[in-house]
């Protein structure tokens, strides 16, 4: 069996770990606050990988890791308004050191299960000897809320792992319009604060 390496990708995560740590200060120093309250960067274990190579019908080799898997690299940043998601999306789209591959707003299209977030496909340079390598990473913005749900919706699918019963599928659905309800309450109470702390200004 081939002997499967991931140095690369542990170096694209340190790369882009240290990139968004570095717009996330600038964000902060120019509008005078952080919305992120957590942040998380991590590498895809090897079972992992090997389980979702195989779903999609692959052999686990470093060429099909390449080709098949995007988020072998993952970032996932939590914030505290709906409307922060979009502000932290833009300052990563406006990044230099990084590429933009894709964007997916499941925000805008939730997917069938009721799950919501915003994810970035992105290309990570790393700096070998004599060369720059892009490795493909995926960073995920969501809100608190979003999170929550995704956590629990998560551990849900730990536990059934074939087929969700329709009882508890529609209990999540169900919760997931009530994840997004909160989130757009919360946008608008975000909304009176910041009319209010203009006008002591």
């Amino acid at each position: 069996m081939e002997k499967i390496s991931l140095y690369k990708y542990e170096y694209a995560c340190k790369m882009l770990e240290t990139e968004l740590q570095i717009l996330l200060e600038e964000f902060k120093r120019k509008h005078g606050y952080s919305p992120v309250e957590h942040f998380k960067a991590r590498i895809k274990s090897m079972d992992s990988i090997e389980k979702k190579l195989r779903k999609k019908g692959y052999e686990l080799t470093e060429e099909n890791i390449e080709k098949y898997v995007s988020d072998v690299v993952g970032v996932r940043l939590v914030v505290s308004f709906l409307s922060d998601v979009y502000d932290i999306v833009s300052s990563i789209t406006r990044a230099t050191n990084i590429l933009i591959k894709k964007r997916k707003d499941y925000i805008k299209e939730p997917k069938d299960s009721g799950y919501t977030s915003y994810h970035i496909i992105v290309l990570v340079p790393i700096y070998l000897e004599g060369y720059v390598e892009y490795i493909t990473a995926e960073i995920q913005v969501r809100t608190v809320a979003m999170d929550f749900w995704a956590t629990l919706e998560h551990k849900i699918r730990y536990k059934f792992p074939d087929v969700i019963p329709d009882e508890v599928k529609a209990s999540l659905e169900n919760a997931a319009i009530d994840v997004h309800e909160l989130d757009e309450k919360m946008y608008e109470m975000n909304k009176i604060m910041t009319k209010y702390e203009q006008e002591k200004k």
